[in-house]
């Protein structure tokens, strides 16, 4: 139900939103979320856009989350990169006979809003706070000998 962007923003996100006390390069995301630098940059720049993050210049610069992480939603990072499932309101097939969807394309429509509401309702907070000792970018998996999201296992 999520693009791939969608994840990487939300990983991203997350980033930021563990990282708060400094701002992160482009390079220290990719490394800690697992996100190829090039791909991330543009994804940075679309948070950035979308007033989830801010980027600093300089020496000292890089990427903020812009707001409290009590304050950003996944709905919010989603989007701002374009990544937020979209409702239906007319048929997708342009069947024009329809009064409202149908049944197919009404149950898929009460998905994609339940989908939004569950959204809506984390926060970036949400998904930092441990839950039992697990880390939101499951940092466990590596002291587990476990391959990381995306990784092969050696």
């Amino acid at each position: 139900m999520i693009s791939s962007t969608g994840e990487y923003a939300l990983r991203a996100a997350v980033y930021l939103a563990q990282h708060r006390d400094a701002p992160q390069t482009t390079a220290k995301i990719a490394e800690g979320t697992k996100v190829p630098a090039g791909y991330l940059s543009k994804i940075l720049q679309q948070l950035v856009r979308g007033e989830i993050a801010s980027s600093l210049r300089g020496a000292h610069g890089g990427f903020v989350l812009l707001h409290d992480p009590d304050a950003v939603t996944v709905w919010d990072v989603l989007t701002a990169v374009g990544a937020a499932p979209e409702r239906i309101e007319t048929c997708p097939l342009g069947i024009e006979r329809h009064e409202g969807l149908c049944p197919v394309h009404r149950l898929v429509d009460d998905a994609v809003a339940e989908a939004q509401r569950c959204f809506s309702s984390a926060t970036l907070a949400t998904l930092v706070s441990s839950v039992d000792g697990m880390t939101a970018l499951c940092e466990v998996a590596p002291a587990l000998g476990l391959p990381a999201r995306g990784g092969s296992r050696r």
